[in-house]
């Protein structure tokens, strides 16, 4: 019998409905060779629906996303909201949908697929073995502290309130450490705590939680040490657990270990199965409606999104198996394409991924790179 799954999709804003759709039909084609029936509700979110019901998050997108297994986002924001008070910004509808949800947890991996070390510009023998994952606080800190601006003898005054409780800080460490246990045991805890008192409260709760997992590694660094490691020996991290803000960060930074920020994935996870699932890079309007955006970090979303919220590891392998099979077949978008190399579009690159899978699902006993 099928498995019924209903996925709310939120294009948004910019390139996102160009990249949505090609990882809809990857999601599409995994779900029919896996035995899924998939429903696709469409909402809306970020500036198109500020223009189109002048707010952000709808209440009736918030509503599908909540009687949904799953959400499917591409990006939002541009600048043609750059002026919008602070309600009235796209980048609204992220913190609220992460807020409503309760997806405290943010899973970001970054992994370099085989011949892309050239569209970095680190040398290939420090990228080599790249395969780190950042799991990032998502829904306390700075971005969801007190915000206002008050006016004083000398101007402007603004204030950001940065705020962590410490049953915030155990259950997405608790989250990490439960991770780094099936990887390679050894968990980067990244802060500032010779600086900030919240930074230290996260740190006596590491130490505390990490007598619960002897037998991973535990190391804290200072975040700005940890971005200044991250390009030096990338290959030393496997799972890295820090904050709101340095999550947003330093993730961003390790796209240059992939080669492009096109490539990284996200999945923000709460207490059960439903989980967001959205491409780390924002909305790019200097490029959309061209048909070139790399749709390969959405692509890798869906693989997170079978893992994660339909518990399906084997067909998550498929995906991340076929990306794979792609890339070692010299297929490029334009954002990791070298000299001499053809780019293809954002549906062309969608369309490989979808061959590779079918041709993956065919045999699976024959290893996908070897499918040329």
């Amino acid at each position: 019998m099928p498995k019924q799954k209903r996925i709310a999709v939120l294009p948004g804003d910019g390139i996102g409905p160009e990249i949505v759709e090609e990882g809809a039909k990857v999601a599409k084609a995994a779900g029919e060779q896996f035995g899924y029936t998939l429903q696709f509700d469409f909402g809306l979110v970020g500036g198109g629906a500020i223009e189109r019901l002048k707010q952000p998050l709808p209440q009736e997108t918030l509503t599908l996303c909540r009687e949904s297994d799953a959400v499917l986002l591409g990006a939002v924001g541009g600048p043609r909201w750059d002026r919008n008070p602070p309600e009235l910004r796209p980048e609204k509808a992220l913190l609220g949908l992460r807020k409503q949800l309760d997806l405290f947890a943010n899973l970001r991996p970054a992994t370099l697929f085989p011949g892309l070390a050239k569209s970095s510009a680190l040398k290939p023998e420090v990228l080599d073995g790249v395969d780190l994952l950042v799991v990032r606080e998502l829904t306390s800190g700075i971005y969801f502290g007190k915000q206002f601006t008050e006016q004083t003898e000398r101007g402007a005054k603004a204030t950001d309130t940065l705020v962590y409780e410490e049953h915030e800080i155990e259950r997405i460490v608790r989250r990490a450490f439960e991770i780094a246990k099936g990887r390679r045991k050894k968990l980067t805890s990244v802060d500032k705590a010779n600086i900030l008192e919240s930074s230290r409260l996260w740190r006596k709760v590491v130490d505390r939680v990490a007598e619960e997992y002897p037998d991973v590694q535990v190391e804290h660094m200072l975040v700005d040490n940890c971005a200044m490691q991250i390009i030096r020996r990338p290959t030393d991290f496997d799972v890295i657990v820090t904050e709101n803000m340095f999550g947003d960060i330093l993730s961003d930074e390790a796209a240059i270990l992939t080669g492009s920020i096109g490539m990284l994935p996200s999945a923000s996870l709460g207490g059960g199965d439903r989980g967001l699932y959205e491409p780390v890079h924002g909305s790019a309007p200097d490029i959309a409606g061209q048909g070139v955006a790399n749709p390969i970090a959405t692509i890798l979303s869906v693989a997170m999104m079978f893992r994660h919220s339909f518990q399906d590891d084997e067909a998550a392998k498929a995906i991340e198996g076929a990306v794979t099979d792609v890339f070692a077949s010299g297929a490029r978008t334009m954002d990791v394409v070298s000299a001499g190399e053809l780019a293809l579009s954002t549906e062309e690159l969608g369309d490989k991924v979808v061959e590779a899978l079918k041709r993956y699902h065919r045999d699976p006993k024959v290893p996908v790179e070897a499918m040329t």
